[in-house]
């Protein structure tokens, strides 16, 4: 059996990021122009075609997992509803509004797990730390028993992508009612790559890099002791 390489992980793991961009954003942005100009949609019929593909693609990630993580699940459900509510109405506004609802909820959600002391965003954070290794996971789970900065820092990373989900539904909305549909469309997506950009690096400054950090160090210091003991023994 092959095991792949670091290196090839890495190359996996970001054409996978690109696949996601391409179609969690692209299609739905090159969707709704499309259905809009060249098939003479309305606003909202062409808003919500173009949104089927992340509803299809986040139920199809869910079916796919044996354990559900519940921020997808979550993020699947609010999308669900919003398409229904906006269809009912038939406000082109609301459906982009309806994306920054999901986005506030979320955002709420994750804070409400920070209040409580059990981060939603763990469930996404702790594999990228630990990569499926044993002693890194044995490193994971004695830190979170033991170290109240390690613990601290996975409540911010948490914290930091809640407070970017809820400041982003907010200039969303404010956009949404200051610039015309189609500008939107597009700006919208602009104004989440920028907050999730700026959340990506806030969150690993204080969360996942300390964090980091602390597995590896005591992953050295384990070693150096278990050196240590080995020559005195002998």
């Amino acid at each position: 059996m092959t095991t792949k390489t670091g290196t090839e992980q890495q190359r996996q793991g970001k054409r996978g990021t690109l696949v996601s961009l391409l179609l969690d954003v692209g299609v739905p942005i090159g969707s709704y122009y499309v259905l809009k100009s060249a098939f003479g949609m309305s606003a909202v019929a062409a808003l919500g075609w173009s949104s089927v593909v992340p509803v299809v693609r986040t139920g199809w990630g869910l079916v796919g997992r044996r354990d559900v993580n519940a921020l997808p699940l979550l993020v699947l459900l609010a999308n669900l509803v919003g398409l229904l509510l906006s269809f009912e109405t038939g406000d082109a506004r609301l459906m982009l509004v309806k994306d920054s609802a999901v986005g506030s909820m979320v955002g709420f959600v994750l804070l409400g797990s920070v209040f409580l002391g059990r981060p939603m965003m763990t469930g996404t954070l702790k594999p990228w730390l630990v990569k499926g290794d044993a002693v890194r996971e044995a490193a994971w789970v004695r830190l979170r028993r033991e170290s109240r900065a390690f613990r601290r820092a996975e409540l911010l990373f948490s914290g930091v992508w809640g407070a970017a989900f809820v400041g982003e539904c907010a200039l969303r909305i404010v956009g949404v009612y200051s610039f015309p549909v189609d500008t939107m469309v597009w700006l919208g997506t602009v104004v989440m790559i920028v907050t999730m950009l700026l959340a990506f690096v806030v969150s690993g400054a204080l969360g996942a890099g300390p964090m980091a950090h602390m597995i590896g160090a005591h992953i050295r210091e384990a070693e150096r002791n278990s050196s240590l003991a080995g020559s005195t023994h002998g």
